[in-house]
């Protein structure tokens, strides 16, 4: 259930869309989360109308938050991890691979962490293919002396990384070997994101990048990168897992009694797990990884702590639409209510346009009198209702208070050719439409400001194409590191 501010994004509403902000110590922590105490004291703006907003940012008026400053932060040597998070199909891979370059063509040493099936990150790297093991990119770097090296979170793989490097030689291939196991390390709730904090853990232990940009899984709720490690990690410590073992000390049906009720107690965790040989798996998985159970939920605890501590910094990245700025919203109160350093908003595939100035309404207004026949040139330009008709440059002068011919005395028609007029009247409506696209992302990015004015937002506008090389990606980062148009 949506709770908080992020209600209000979700409802769109003025009315019963709390705006309280509680400001997190820590001066880069700049999210706000919901207030513990009484009745709120500003709203959004309506889908419809102003804003009614009584509460105004301190950098400017609702709508309109301090710019997030990209290119200090990626220059800043104290500045180690940056995690773009988000909810899924918000550009969180492009938004990581454009700032992890532009951090190493400005000198830094950088390792981005990826997940993406699609694996277009890597073509677009110039990389054949990208594993668990990072690559350099090449031709990045150059005379600012920085680096830039990829990879692609390979789960299983990491899980596997982590038997290894905790079991001995005989221990680890009787591990490996388990069907229970296999299962477990493949496909189960939250493996995903256990295994990106653990493979961060990893990379910041090594010490060999001096800033790891991490892309967080793609997920149906963006808090899922912060939760699933946790609960998967209450799974590993061996209290629950071990359970299923107690049918081998009863034996006979009571015991398979006893594990059906187990698994039915455990079905949110485990999933379903098919064959017979399930009991005996589970028996040998435990057997074998009994002095490591502990270590999954210490080493998600650590990289948890990590995630707090200076030097890291959370980009929170969206798309300008209702569900995407909801979910960030719900991350941007849960950030500042653990404590963890937001740096900014990211507002992704944002669109813009050349002919602001002619509104939705004049565009059609004017489509319209182009699709009626006898249409009237009422001089200066003005064309009236009548027909496909514009002013002519080698029509007779106007004068400029009648709108008649200084010769005729009359009013003047110029039939336009149907065809144009028709593409013209197409050309406008479809301008018309963009202008309400325009008008919808501005209201639904300002309801969100309004309720978190103090979340640094840069934005990226929409391509025209998808990002295929290193020149796109310079491009999105030179967008992120611009401050944002306000006058759409």
């Amino acid at each position: 259930m949506p709770t908080g501010v992020a209600a209000g994004v979700a409802a769109g509403e003025p009315n019963g869309a709390p705006a309280g902000a509680a400001e997190a110590p820590d001066k880069r922590r700049t999210g706000t989360a919901e207030a513990p105490h009484g009745p709120t004291t500003s709203t959004a703006e309506a889908p419809h109308g102003p804003t009614t907003s009584t509460a105004e940012a301190p950098h400017g008026p609702a709508g309109a938050p301090r710019a997030l400053e990209v290119d200090p932060l990626i220059d800043d040597p104290a500045t180690r991890i940056v995690v773009c998070c988000g909810s899924g199909g918000v550009g969180k891979t492009t938004t990581a691979a454009a700032l992890a370059l532009r951090a190493a063509e400005r000198g830094r040493r950088v390792v981005v962490l990826t997940i993406d099936p699609a694996r277009r990150l890597a073509q677009s790297m110039g990389i054949d293919e990208l594993d668990n093991v990072p690559r350099r990119v090449p031709g990045v770097g150059g005379a600012a002396g920085g680096e830039l090296h990829a990879m692609m979170l390979d789960m299983k793989r990491t899980f596997d990384e982590i038997v290894e490097a905790h079991a001995d030689p005989e221990r680890a291939r009787a591990i490996l070997a388990n069907p229970f196991y296999q299962s477990l390390s493949a496909g189960f709730a939250g493996t995903q994101e256990y295994m990106a904090m653990e493979k961060l853990g990893q990379l910041r232990a090594r010490d060999e990048w001096d800033l790891i940009v991490v892309d967080t899984p793609p997920s149906r709720s963006a808090l899922d990168f912060l939760d699933a490690p946790k609960r998967l990690g209450s799974f590993l410590d061996g209290r629950l897992i071990r359970a299923l073992t107690a049918p081998a000390k009863v034996g006979g049906r009571a015991g398979m009694k006893f594990l059906n009720v187990g698994m039915s107690m455990m079905t949110g965790t485990l999933g379903k797990l098919l064959g017979g040989q399930l009991l005996r798996d589970v028996q040998t998985f435990v057997a074998a990884m009994d002095t490591m159970f502990g270590g999954f939920r210490t080493r998600a605890d650590v990289t948890y702590r990590l995630l707090q501590a200076p030097g890291t910094a959370f980009l929170v990245v969206a798309a300008p639409e209702r569900d995407a700025l909801r979910e960030a919203a719900y991350f941007v109160e849960r950030l500042a209510a653990d404590d963890m350093p937001l740096e900014g908003l990211v507002l992704n595939r944002v669109h813009g346009s050349g002919a602001g100035e002619l509104s939705a309404e004049r565009a059609l207004a004017a489509a319209e009198n182009l699709a009626r026949p006898g249409m009237v040139d009422q001089g200066g330009g003005q064309t009236g209702v009548g027909g496909p008709a514009a002013t002519s440059p080698e029509a007779p002068a106007l004068d400029s208070t009648t709108g008649t011919s200084r010769t005729t005395g009359s009013p003047r028609t110029t039939e336009i050719p149907p065809a144009v007029a028709e593409l013209t009247a197409g050309l406008l409506r479809l301008h018309a439409e963009r202008m309400r696209v325009l008008d919808r992302e501005r209201r639904t990015r300002n309801r969100f400001t309004a309720l978190h004015p103090d979340v640094p937002v840069t934005e990226v506008p929409a391509l025209a194409a998808d990002v295929h090389d290193l020149s796109a990606l310079r491009a999105i980062g030179t967008h992120l590191a611009s401050p944002p148009h306000r006058d759409r």
